[in-house]
């Protein structure tokens, strides 16, 4: 795959650019230019409309993949080389997002305005691509703001809360019960929660799939499947699992796992 190049502004990321569904480059650099987000569309040198910064391993960005997977739209990702001891990546990254870590996505389409956060980044991508409002609701209903609050609790309430027990488990120099113990308390009560809603509704928002239901999988998968001990999901939470199942075999979610899956080979 040729080396990505887009609007060079004298600045190189030490990332791997791989293509949805393509082959990792050998190329050590790729160039990208940020410019404020406007309506103009100008051109796109590798002919997809979004750049997304990713991680191989890490949740966030995935669920952007996911989301972009389900409404067809085009992307290459890159994957900046992160420290993951120090949860940043490289001083470059800051140039598209000031906090330093992934996800990040440049729209191509939109004179590439760059929009950080996986969250906003979702809401972004379904405000102004989910025209016919395939996994979202629309702007102004009482379904949206159903779906802002509940991308709200993912983004403040499982994800900081899950990612702090991975860091205890795999990152942290020493054990330390009492966070173990709090952070795992932290994710049953998030389980809990959705437990409890999707006992009354199949779906979170609408009675429908939306980016609602996408945003919570990549979190769940990760920690029932590596972080909690001695845990039965389909028995604790047996409502959560089932509905965790049915994400799971929805087909743009299949095709990113498994491009994911090819990546984490790699190693």
């Amino acid at each position: 795959m040729s080396l990505v190049i887009l609007r060079i502004l004298r600045l190189g990321l030490h990332i791997r650019p791989i293509a949805s569904g393509g082959n990792t480059s050998s190329q050590p650099h790729i160039f990208i230019a940020f410019v404020p987000c406007t309506s103009h569309t100008p051109s796109m040198s590798h002919g997809k409309q979004f750049t997304l910064f990713n991680h191989k391993a890490g949740p966030n960005g995935w669920k952007v993949a996911f989301v972009l997977e389900e409404l067809g739209l085009t992307y290459e990702s890159v994957f900046p080389e992160l420290d993951m001891k120090k949860h940043e990546g490289p001083e470059s990254l800051t140039k598209f997002n000031p906090n330093g870590r992934i996800p990040a996505l440049i729209d191509h389409g939109n004179n590439d305005c760059v929009i950080w956060e996986s969250n906003a980044i979702i809401q972004y991508i379904v405000d102004k691509y989910d025209k016919e409002r395939k996994i979202s609701a629309a702007p102004g209903t009482d379904e949206y703001y159903t779906q802002l609050q509940w991308l709200y609790f993912q983004g403040t309430g499982q994800g900081p809360y899950y990612g702090q027990l991975a860091w205890f488990i795999v990152y942290h120099p020493e054990k330390v019960q009492s966070a173990l113990d709090r952070y795992t308390n932290e994710v049953r009560r998030v389980l809990g929660v959705l437990e409890g809603e999707l006992s009354k509704r199949e779906w979170l928002v609408g009675n429908r799939p939306t980016v609602v239901d996408i945003a919570f999988f990549p979190w769940n998968e990760i920690t029932v499947e590596r972080f909690l001990e001695n845990f039965d999901f389909e028995k604790e939470f047996p409502v959560t699992a089932k509905w965790h199942k049915k994400i799971l075999e929805r087909p743009a979610v299949k095709k990113v796992r498994d491009e994911r899956a090819k990546l984490l080979a790699q190693k």
